[in-house]
């Protein structure tokens, strides 16, 4: 797979740019702020339909201008196919497909794979749950398009529900201080009184979409596991061996151990994860829900699944986190995102490769292991401030970026 077109219209710094791409090696060399990064973020936007540096599509579009269209032509074994998507703050995104509308922005979704290493990236390790549960999620997304379906539902169904315990939170805090209409008021709003009524409909759905989120998760970790060990341990030999876990809310009590959700670990005794599992899981969910229920009526908040889990990153008995040092952070993110390369690349056709601003960051010897391990790949995209950051095992076209124009040098 490669991208052959990549056409901007008020995208970030650019009111229009058109550029032609070739298989290999390309590299956009320019000082920083210059608009770089914003041509491979492009891409990423319509690989995944989110960027890897800013959580709302606002920021996406120029100043001054009230949308933004990406226009890629992305080339797969024999086929081409024209990607467009219209950007909309606060308005639903359109898409089309070979200048097709399509009913919905993310059915254009997987058309466009991509796996992109970025300085952001170091966040997975060092950051909260959050990044590496996006991590997981994207990728799941990436593997199979209807993920983005199930995520959709599931937060839908977690916005709904949290409305609807910060309503019976108040209400119960206005009771406790005499506020009677206060109270009234809250739960007419929570819809007819019947506040645990209704909790247990959403409990129901949250169950369901969450059990089968949860379940493609702890399926995923199954695959990656042994990936990112073999990609760790190239990218930084010397040091103790990387792993995975899955702690999840599932669990009963703040120290419980990863291993309490079946099948996660990867041991030999450990059932295998099926469609039973799901069933399993949703059923756990549904307890677990009715076990937090007091605390959640109490705080306005849901408290158990997937949103509040966490992937655990090791090295050997320890957490990455608080205990790994800058190169070994910086090494496990490559070796989580060469994973998903692998992965991918396994479900069929190279995803395309993007490498921003990275080498910069890396010491000798890792940005060299780094240039062997990526430059077979059929499209490898880099952004550098300067040549030198680009490693000679990484050489192919050029393009000079400096004051909103890209040109192309060699």
């Amino acid at each position: 797979m490669h991208v052959a077109h990549l056409s901007l219209t008020d995208f970030r710094s650019y009111t229009s740019v058109e550029l032609g791409l070739e298989p290999g090696v390309t590299a956009f060399v320019g000082p920083n702020g210059q608009g770089k990064t914003n041509l491979v973020e492009a891409l990423g936007y319509v690989a995944t339909h989110s960027s890897h540096r800013v959580a709302s599509d606002a920021p996406l579009v120029r100043h001054g201008a009230s949308r933004a269209v990406v226009r890629c032509a992305v080339h797969r074994d024999d086929r081409r196919a024209l990607v467009e998507l219209e950007i909309n703050p606060g308005r639903a995104n359109r898409a089309r497909l070979n200048r097709s509308p399509v009913s919905r922005a993310r059915d254009v979704v997987g058309l466009l794979r991509t796996v992109l290493f970025a300085p952001e990236d170091l966040a997975m390790v060092k950051g909260d749950p959050s990044e590496r549960r996006r991590f997981l999620d994207d990728l799941l997304v990436s593997r199979t398009p209807r993920f983005a379906g199930v995520r959709a539902d599931y937060d839908r169904v977690l916005k709904q529900r949290g409305a609807l315990l910060r309503t019976a939170a108040q209400a119960r805090r206005g009771a406790r201080s005499g506020r009677k209409a206060e109270s009234e008021a809250g739960f007419a709003a929570a819809g007819a009184g019947d506040v645990l009524g209704t909790l247990e409909v959403w409990d129901a759905h949250l169950a369901r979409h969450g059990a089968e989120l949860l379940r493609a998760r702890l399926e995923l970790i199954e695959s990656l596991r042994p990936l990112v060990a073999g990609a760790y341990a190239a990218l930084a030999p010397t040091s103790a061996p990387a792993t995975l876990a899955y702690r999840s809310t599932l669990s009963t009590g703040d120290d419980a151990s990863e291993d309490e959700i079946p099948g996660e670990r990867g041991s030999s005794d450990a059932p295998t994860l099926s469609t039973d599992l799901g069933k399993t899981l949703e059923e756990r969910l549904k307890e677990r829900l009715l076990e937090v229920r007091p605390a959640e009526l109490e705080r306005g908040v849901t408290l158990v699944g997937p949103h509040r889990d966490d992937l655990v990153l090791g090295l050997g008995e320890l957490p990455a986190r608080g205990y790994a040092s800058h190169g070994e952070s910086w090494s496990f993110a490559l070796a989580l995102r060469l994973a998903a390369y692998d992965l991918l690349r396994a479900d069929g056709g190279d995803p395309v490769l993007i490498l921003d601003d990275v080498f910069a960051e890396l010491d000798a010897q890792r940005r060299r292991r780094l240039a062997e391990i990526v430059a077979p790949a059929e499209q490898v995209l880099i952004t550098a401030a300067v040549d030198d950051d680009v490693p000679p095992e990484l050489s192919g076209a050029r393009f000079e970026v400096a004051e909103g124009s890209v040109r192309r040098v060699r």
